[in-house]
């Protein structure tokens, strides 16, 4: 037999071409014993379906909705609260049938998939903001959602309340008592290592939110911090970081830590150099990630709800989606998520 196409079904059947393309499509077109006598009959001749381009192209939707990554890949992977995130959009966009599909915004690579990857729009999350990239996106007139990005009047948004949880790591370590304190902070420009000035740090968003909430609370309490810049935030920039806080001829009592895996690296650190924690560095996290409880020991942190996060992205990109489809004027949405402070035994009392 030659290659089975929808005519083929059709004169098995005994029905018009079109009533096998609702089979596929439309569904709700037909009824029940119908489509079943179709599809068995598909099943028979072996057809596997639509050929997904061409069906884009007859119904101007991809079916796919894309997520831009902060970096490589494999962060998706790798990072725990990236993972929550990503499970939340995918819990989102289970009963709409959208596909998801990764993206990085780095490189040559990065442009090539935002400029030819077949998308009904895409969330942007945690991104340089100069991004080839991003600005592909934003030529192909996709509707866009910003995630932990600075808001912007053309494009929902969705982001944590980053400064106020800031805020609530540094009253903890004040209240505690610490007058020395350091904060390790990630960022994707500029030199590693001390900052003289972090008032003058360059960043995306989530950066400078958290830089803003930090400093707010520790120059109100008289409190001039040492401040370190590292290129990512993993646990070995944490560990990197901690080494050489804990060298200074005046080492810091407390540090803030821009994300928990920097913490964990924080404390690895101090373990290694025979410093204790808690009762000689307090150390805080940000983000409540798994990881955070399970620590030795556990992570005094800022919870964010990755999940909930990841739906209500998804939730914003399929109104995004439909307003651009049907040339509706709603509103774009803004949202801010709250956060709490979590204490845990990574934090004490400053000697």
């Amino acid at each position: 037999m030659g290659k089975v196409t929808l005519q083929t079904i059709a004169d098995r059947v005994g029905v018009s071409r079109m009533t096998v393309s609702n089979a596929f499509s439309r569904p709700d077109q037909l009824s029940a014993e119908l489509r079943g006598k179709i599809m068995a009959a598909a099943d028979e001749l072996g057809y596997v379906g639509p050929d997904p381009a061409a069906r884009a192209l007859a119904t101007g939707s991809a079916g796919t909705v894309g997520v831009l990554l902060t970096d490589s890949l494999s962060y998706a992977f790798e990072d725990e609260f990236a993972a929550r995130f990503l499970g939340g959009i995918a819990e989102e966009l289970a009963p709409t049938g959208l596909a998801l599909t990764l993206l990085t915004s780095s490189g040559p690579a990065g442009s090539v998939q935002a400029r030819d990857v077949p998308l009904d729009g895409a969330l942007i999350y945690s991104c340089d903001e100069t991004s080839s990239a991003l600005s592909w996106l934003k030529r192909r007139h996709l509707p866009l959602v910003l995630v932990d990005q600075e808001p912007s009047t053309e494009y929902s948004s969705v982001n944590i309340d980053d400064r106020q949880g800031a805020q609530l790591a540094a009253q903890h370590v004040v209240g505690l008592g610490h007058r020395k304190i350091a904060i390790i902070t990630s960022n994707i420009v500029g030199p590693e290592g001390l900052i003289e000035d972090p008032t003058t740090l360059m960043g995306g968003h989530t950066i400078r939110q958290r830089m803003t909430g930090w400093l707010e609370v520790l120059s109100a309490a008289g409190i001039d911090p040492t401040v370190v810049q590292v290129l990512h935030y993993g646990a070995n920039a944490g560990d990197d970081a901690a080494e050489l806080l804990l060298g200074l001829p005046d080492p810091p009592t407390a540090v803030l830590c821009f994300s928990d895996a920097t913490a964990f690296g924080v404390v690895h650190a101090a373990s290694r150099l025979g410093v204790s924690v808690p009762d000689d560095l307090s150390v805080v996290g940000f983000d409540d990630v798994p990881l955070a409880s399970r620590m030795t020991p556990p992570l005094t942190t800022i919870r964010q709800d990755g999940a909930a996060k990841g739906r209500a992205a998804a939730a914003a990109l399929v109104a995004a989606i439909a307003r651009d489809r049907t040339g509706s004027d709603a509103p774009l949405e803004q949202r801010v998520l709250p956060v709490e402070l979590v204490v845990r035994a990574s934090t004490t009392t400053a000697r």
